[in-house]
């Protein structure tokens, strides 16, 4: 992808739009779609809060300041997706986010989009019981292994705060591993 601005300015050019939207999501399905899917567990889910955070991205682009980066605004809309979408299903079921994702754990060994193992799913268990924030800290460091300057772009939160959040994490996860 060329500089930035340039890029910003062909995906703002009616022109040149549409090219440019295919080259971004070109550029960011892949990456999007695990960040997600570490969010959501499940491939179809996944799949619709993607398709919906490329449908943001397009629909708000006139509304990016250049405050930050393209790829933190980009995944800051994908979180926030994401986070939505586990709420409103959570709503539906009458169950708190994380007593959803734990749920979502239990079937992961029948997901035919899951590849891990017992250990995976013993880790994935321990991380759905880790509160909200704390989980995706940890999803983004570990899995996706982002550096804490691009969390903190991504969270809006300080980096003090995020290297915090994730110990914290690990230590818990630490915790459930060893009792179970």
């Amino acid at each position: 992808m060329q500089d930035e601005k340039e890029f910003l300015e062909a995906l703002l050019n009616p022109l040149t739009q549409r090219v440019a939207f295919q080259e971004l999501v070109s550029k960011y399905h892949r990456s999007l779609y695990s960040h997600i899917r570490n969010i959501v567990l499940n491939h179809d889910d996944a799949d619709d809060v993607l398709q919906n955070t490329f449908i943001k991205v397009y629909g708000n682009l006139n509304k990016f300041k250049g405050e930050s980066k393209l790829f933190s605004w980009i995944y800051r809309i994908a979180t926030n997706e994401a986070l939505t979408f586990l709420q409103q299903k959570s709503k539906r079921f009458q169950i708190t986010s994380e007593e959803y994702l734990f749920k979502q754990t239990e079937k992961m060994q029948a997901d035919e989009y899951f590849d891990g193992d017992e250990i995976q799913l013993k880790l994935q268990k321990a991380i759905a019981q880790l509160p909200d924030k704390q989980q995706l800290v940890f999803k983004m460091k570990y899995f996706e292994e982002l550096k804490y300057e691009q969390i903190s772009e991504i969270l809006g939160t300080t980096i003090g705060g995020l290297k915090a959040t994730y110990h914290i994490a690990v230590k818990k996860i630490e915790e459930y591993l060893a009792q179970n």
